[in-house]
């Protein structure tokens, strides 16, 4: 049996790897490494494929959620609400360009964004929501929209984790994540669902008019070379990681699939097992399942990680420290914010191996070590 990984990306890379040598090497030849035609092929290929007008490749996850506020024109002071419970990049940018994060609870079953908890955070200076899509589940973007419209606020939906998922409206409309917002945003790191192999991320949009000023900001601020209009950034995807993902965009929903069914796995494997909560799937998501995430009550979660990791089988935490909490924003008096969801799942979530690649014995060796381990609590 090989070795078990949180993700298997060398038997990924085994399987297509006829597909990615002949995508790389006809970069190679080209000498296009930077903006060639693979860049501009790939982006149309993910916006017939994710729903959106537009798709601007950018360097990474992270520049994306910036130049999305920037395009946005949002100015010093003005208040984002986002969820704690989620990667630090999701808050980072907003302190970064000098906006004030508003940190609101998650639903304890999705664990994403409430929308409730939006609703009671809006202030005069609101001027943006951004939902993060997290493990692979939509957050509740009906509701959100609602609560957009009726405000006049931005939603940038944070769909790093997310890509491929869908989103069923309550009339039927069934839309992919990170095309209903005002813009979408999200990252190839090599993990994700979609990963090149190195950075690289993404922003779309159905504005003609802020796509243009996404394209912009991308690019020094410029519209025509060496005429500066705005203030900008460097921030591109390489031609290299284009033709990476477009070769894996073409296999993305057969991985979901394979994502999806590991997922059924090791539900019935856990099925009845006390104090596990397996992840929930709510009626208006698809999910993709970037994570496969547990919630334990009354079992020793860092005790389960540890004893994991002895056996050989890695587990990881996503995230043992909401952002909240994080010292980085101690300047803006988070800490005294009470967010009991957050504060109770960040204690009780463990994530396992999810992968394409999984073989069965390797699936057999993770949940029958996690059921004895449940079991001595017990």
């Amino acid at each position: 049996m090989r070795p078990i990984q949180m993700v298997d990306l060398k038997q990924q890379y085994q399987k297509l790897k006829e597909e990615i040598d002949a995508a790389v090497i006809s970069v190679l030849e080209s000498s296009a490494f930077i903006n060639g035609p693979q860049v501009h092929s790939f982006a149309a290929s993910l916006a017939s494929y994710n729903g959106a007008r537009h798709v601007l490749p950018c360097a990474n996850g992270t520049d994306a959620l910036q130049i999305a506020m920037m395009a946005l024109g949002l100015q010093p002071g003005d208040e984002v609400i986002t969820p704690s419970f989620t990667y630090i990049a999701t808050t980072e940018v907003i302190a970064l360009l000098k906006l004030t994060p508003v940190f609101v609870d998650v639903d304890p079953k999705t664990f994403c964004i409430d929308p409730k908890a939006i609703e009671a955070a809006i202030t005069p200076r609101t001027r943006a929501i951004v939902p993060v899509h997290l493990y692979g589940q939509a957050a509740n973007m009906e509701e959100i929209m609602k609560i957009a419209d009726t405000h006049g606020l931005a939603v940038i939906e944070d769909n790093a984790q997310a890509i491929g998922s869908e989103y069923i409206f309550s009339d039927g409309t069934v839309k992919k994540t990170g095309s209903i917002g005002t813009i979408g945003t999200t990252s190839f790191f090599p993990s994700k669902n979609l990963g090149g192999y190195g950075d690289g991320g993404a922003l779309m949009t159905n504005d003609d008019a802020l796509a243009e000023t996404i394209k912009m900001i991308a690019n020094h601020g410029q519209s025509k070379r060496y005429y500066h209009d705005i203030v900008g950034c460097n921030s591109r995807l390489d031609t290299i990681q284009a033709a990476v993902l477009e070769v894996k965009l073409k296999h993305l929903d057969a991985y979901i699939d394979s994502r999806r069914k590991l997922a059924d796995a090791y539900d019935q494997a856990f099925q009845g097992q006390p104090g596990v909560t397996t992840p929930y799937r709510a009626p208006y998501s698809k999910h993709v399942f970037h994570q496969y995430t547990l919630v334990l009550d009354g079992i020793d979660r860092n005790g389960l990680h540890d004893y994991l990791a002895s056996r050989n089988i890695p587990s990881m935490i996503y995230y043992p420290v909401p952002a909240h909490r994080q010292k980085m924003f101690e300047s803006f008096g988070s800490s005294a914010t009470s967010l009991p969801v957050t504060d109770w799942l960040t204690e009780r979530v463990i994530s396992l191996p999810m992968h394409t690649e999984m073989e069965q014995e390797q699936l057999e060796q993770i949940t029958t070590e996690v059921v004895n381990y449940i079991n001595k609590q017990y």
